[in-house]
């Protein structure tokens, strides 16, 4: 994949699991910030922060395996455990005592996931359009990228998920040569093997594959009721709504929150510039 056409000044390392590489950004030294991303973004979703706060911390930024630039196994269970194992294995890996995490999308459930494990481990947590608890709510359009023979159609035929999010996870129109690195690991239908795995994998109802996992990581939330937080919000996002935010204050209310009511999904294309600035003094007070 040629990164040359698009903004990501980063050369990735990467770790083998199991046989296959997981790219991830480590930019930086000083106290450790982990961010997570979610679906269909990777850790392009998060250069601007990168390159903010490298000069400060030491940055990691995976790509979970399917996403990005790390392998796409085609045979690969893609499940929401076996995302937080992958992220435990990388800072296993990297040796990290202690480190915050700034989460977005399935990010949330994934780092919730990995610090209810280690809650020792984690300094501080930035929180935006996620979710790490049971909500029955999905937008109509997602739920028919989960419905069999016509969710792979559109979501790996057509590219359905992640070219829709370009124009609908934001406010305004995204430059061009940021469009095209959000949609570039996912140019074909082998690449978007994971796009369509996560989509499947949201935990509705008991039923669903990764429901207990999910009730695991909700019921160690509490652990974190006095962790330093900061909720960042786009106010604009018809997936994780307003509804989210309220819920994640109303089990954090110590947690510092912000609420962007014009940016979307993606909020750190619409209101970056606002928010890095909060990042950058949140990590700095809690490091």
């Amino acid at each position: 994949m040629n990164t040359a056409t698009y903004p990501y000044p980063f050369s990735p390392k990467t770790l083998l699991l199991n046989g296959h590489r997981l790219s991830y950004l480590d930019e930086g030294t000083g106290p450790a910030v982990v961010m997570l991303h979610g679906n269909p973004t990777w850790s392009f979703f998060f250069r601007n922060l990168v390159l903010l706060l490298r000069d400060r911390y030491r940055v990691i930024v995976p790509d979970h395996l399917g996403c990005g630039l790390s392998d796409k196994p085609q045979d690969y269970p893609y499940r929401l455990a076996n995302h937080i194992a992958n992220v435990e294995k990388l800072l296993a890996h990297l040796g990290l005592p202690s480190y915050s995490l700034v989460l977005h999308d399935w990010g949330g459930a994934i780092g919730m996931g990995v610090a209810g494990r280690a809650p020792e481990r984690v300094r501080s947590l930035v929180v935006m359009n996620t979710a790490a608890f049971r909500s029955r709510r999905l937008p109509f359009r997602i739920r028919l990228c989960r419905v069999p023979i016509l969710g792979d159609l559109l979501v790996r035929g057509c590219n359905g998920f992640a070219r829709a999010a370009i124009s609908m996870a934001v406010a305004g129109r995204l430059p061009g040569e940021v469009a095209a690195g959000y949609l570039a690991p996912y140019d074909s239908w082998r690449n978007r093997i994971a796009t369509l795995r996560f989509v499947q994998d949201i935990p509705l109802s008991p039923k669903d594959a990764s429901w207990e996992t999910l009730l695991e990581i909700e019921h160690r939330l509490p652990t974190f009721r006095h962790t330093p937080m900061l909720l960042l919000w786009g106010g604009r996002d018809f997936c994780f709504t307003r509804e989210f935010f309220e819920e994640w204050r109303r089990r954090f209310p110590d947690a510092e929150h912000h609420f962007f009511p014009e940016a979307g999904h993606y909020l750190l294309e619409d209101a970056g510039q606002e928010i890095g600035p909060l990042v950058a003094r949140f990590l700095a007070e809690n490091s």
